[in-house]
């Protein structure tokens, strides 16, 4: 690889990378959410070294990550030959697909039909509470839940009104789309807009290095609020040209197979 090649490697590194926020841990959740997903997809520790540490951290602290993942339930690991091999366990390949449609979403839907939802304190508020943890949901207040599609049964202990005409006010663009949220997305937006565009002889750990990072930060960012359609977006929220940015460069760094990282694909 030529050393202008590597130039722009390394550019777009410190571009992408978020010091600040660099959980290992979570980086080795979103490296196999999107490299190492399915059934039988491993990855060996060698592989992960080359991809993970040109984001600055070190291969102990890797191997603590690793660790706590064990400890939590989320990865396997197994020798294969004189290499260790990592792969998800059942339980974590069951939470990467749960939020998986919502990472990889190019064109969030734009529902139509929508529903509040209103408790009051006791039964009627634990039903409440249980309903926000349906994806469809967000709270507008502590006995108010705002909803989409149809209304799920088992709920007499709530007042359900349904209406297909929504005004949506500023306080609660705000309350869905809080400060902090905003600038962690104006920054990715910003980082992945001085991302020129990828030679086309990146070597496969190079581009994996470069997808968990525009993975992991866009996951941080689109799982902390709720999939709504522009009417509910504050006026100064990037996120829907951030996203843009992130496909086209996902599009450009296609995943590397797992047997060019020196990982077998199949137990």
């Amino acid at each position: 690889m030529s050393t202008e090649q590597n130039q722009w490697f390394e550019a777009s590194v410190a571009q992408l990378n978020d010091p600040q926020n660099l959980r290992v841990w979570s980086i080795i959740v979103s490296l196999f959410g999107d490299l190492a997903q399915k059934e039988g997809a491993q990855i060996s520790g060698s592989a992960l070294t080359r991809i993970i540490t040109p984001m600055g951290i070190k291969p102990e602290a890797i191997r603590v990550a690793l660790h706590r993942l064990r400890k939590d339930g989320w990865v396997e690991s197994s020798r294969s030959g004189r290499a260790s091999v990592h792969f998800l366990t059942k339980f974590g390949r069951s939470q990467s697909a749960a939020v998986t449609p919502r990472i990889y979403e190019r064109h969030p839907p734009a529902p139509t039909d929508w529903h509040l939802l209103i408790s009051e304190e006791g039964a009627g508020q634990a039903t409440l509470d249980d309903v926000l943890l349906l994806p469809q949901y967000v709270a507008v207040n502590r006995h108010t839940a705002l909803g989409h599609g149809k209304i799920p049964g088992n709920l007499d202990d709530l007042l359900a009104i349904e209406f297909s005409k929504i005004s949506v006010p500023v306080w609660l663009k705000d309350r869905l789309f809080p400060e902090d949220l905003q600038e962690a997305c104006d920054r990715l937006n910003t980082a992945l807009q001085g991302i020129k565009t990828p030679p086309t002889d990146l070597d496969p750990a190079q581009i994996a290095t470069l997808r968990t990072l525009i993975v992991h930060r866009w996951r941080r960012i689109v799982l902390r609020h709720p999939g709504l359609p522009p009417i509910f977006h504050p006026v100064s929220w990037s996120g829907e040209a951030c996203r843009n940015r992130v496909f086209q460069l996902l599009d450009a760094l296609p995943s590397p197979d797992l047997s060019e990282l020196g990982a077998p694909q199949e137990r």
